[in-house]
């Protein structure tokens, strides 16, 4: 961990930190691709959302994809897990293809601007930061648990000064994660003395981390200051 001092970088890691923005971004233009696609088209949007066994379906298959790549990644080949992130932000893409209906085209591309700057800003942060933010990911977590509580009792009970203190508090929360993320990211590449397939698999489920950090930040962003089309 660090503790104040700077962090020895092995000769492999700028080239596995360039893999984990590379594929992120990558996984974050098939999202957006995906969900204009869909939103694009009336009998994808009817498949998906005119059955809730479909909707909840896809939903489904996003944890699962998530948590069997998280679990399974060190027996998979590279190959193969980065398929599954693919398909896992494709899956995504699909899913959230509703905030084309939800809010205007201007909402989403101003918020995407402000999740783009918030998230590069925390994650420079995180990366260049001599503090160790360890804390920040435990407090993080928990709060993270908490705030998927209060959405979930929301659900039911409809308030809209909940939904808004638990938008503000996602966007805390994620903000805080980019950070600490960045920085354990850097940690983990920074020990791997090559570039090989078991450290490129590590830069892969970094880029899934941060991907998660990104999509979530913007969502809680959409729904704390994008208009309602």
């Amino acid at each position: 961990m660090m503790r104040g001092q700077d962090l020895y970088l092995s000769q492999a890691f700028p080239a596995l930190m360039r893999k984990v923005y590379t594929w992120m971004a990558l996984a974050l233009v098939i999202t957006a691709v995906t969900a204009y696609g869909v939103a694009n088209s009336p009998l994808l949007m009817s498949t998906i959302y005119s059955s809730k066994l479909t909707f909840f379906g896809l939903i489904g298959a996003e944890l699962i994809l998530v948590f069997w790549l998280s679990a399974r990644i060190a027996k998979l080949s590279l190959t193969t897990a980065t398929l599954m992130f693919t398909l896992y932000s494709a899956v995504n893409g699909a899913t959230l293809s509703s905030i084309f209906y939800v809010y205007s085209p201007a909402a989403i591309t101003q918020t995407f601007f402000v999740t783009a700057g918030t998230f590069t800003a925390m994650a420079l942060y995180g990366y260049f930061t001599k503090s160790d933010l360890a804390s920040w990911g435990k407090i993080g977590l928990m709060a993270l648990i908490g705030l998927i509580l209060a959405a979930v009792v929301n659900m039911f009970l409809q308030n809209s000064m909940l939904d808004l203190v638990v938008s503000a508090l996602g966007v805390l929360i994620f903000v805080g994660l980019t950070a600490y993320d960045s920085q354990k990211i850097k940690q983990m590449l920074a020990m791997q003395e090559f570039a090989d397939e078991g450290a490129q698999k590590i830069a892969l489920m970094g880029a899934l981390t941060l991907y998660l950090d990104f999509i979530n930040l913007f969502l809680y962003l959409l729904r704390f200051f994008g208009r309602r089309d």
